[in-house]
């Protein structure tokens, strides 16, 4: 399952994920990230992982699919905030945020939700550089 959440600001996609994820499921996240996408030079993530528990074979080639064509495309991205207390998602966001440096990457605790929802709201810096600006 993977509902999409309000995050409060514009230039955020917020969702939360959990128990069986399906193709039609990661679709939504992709069309919510495409439409941030048309009206935002920059856009961030925010994901609440619950107990997730198996994806679907056709959701994984789609997510696979989706990401190999954002590659190019990661200038766009400027941060990911991750919930979840599961130790393997804080580890595979670390490794994430090594190999994905143009996109700022942070996990933090269920019970430091709305800290990750108040960090990952803050807008981007325009192309001068200057934080809050949403050219």
């Amino acid at each position: 399952m993977l509902e999409l959440l309000p995050s409060g600001a514009d230039h955020v996609v917020a969702m939360r994920v959990g128990g069986r994820v399906d193709a039609d499921d990661l679709q939504r996240a992709i069309d919510a990230i495409e439409s941030a996408k048309k009206t935002h030079p920059r856009i961030s993530l925010y994901t609440e992982i619950d107990d997730i528990r198996w994806m679907t074979f056709t959701a994984f080639l789609r997510d696979l699919g989706y990401g190999l064509t954002q590659i190019g495309d990661m200038g766009r991205y400027y941060r990911a905030a991750t919930v979840s207390d599961k130790h393997w998602i804080r580890h595979l966001v670390r490794i994430e945020n090594h190999v994905f440096r143009s996109m700022e990457m942070r996990t933090f605790r269920v019970r430091d939700k709305r800290t990750a929802l108040v960090w990952v709201c803050q807008p981007p810096p325009d192309h001068d550089g200057h934080e809050g600006a949403m050219a």
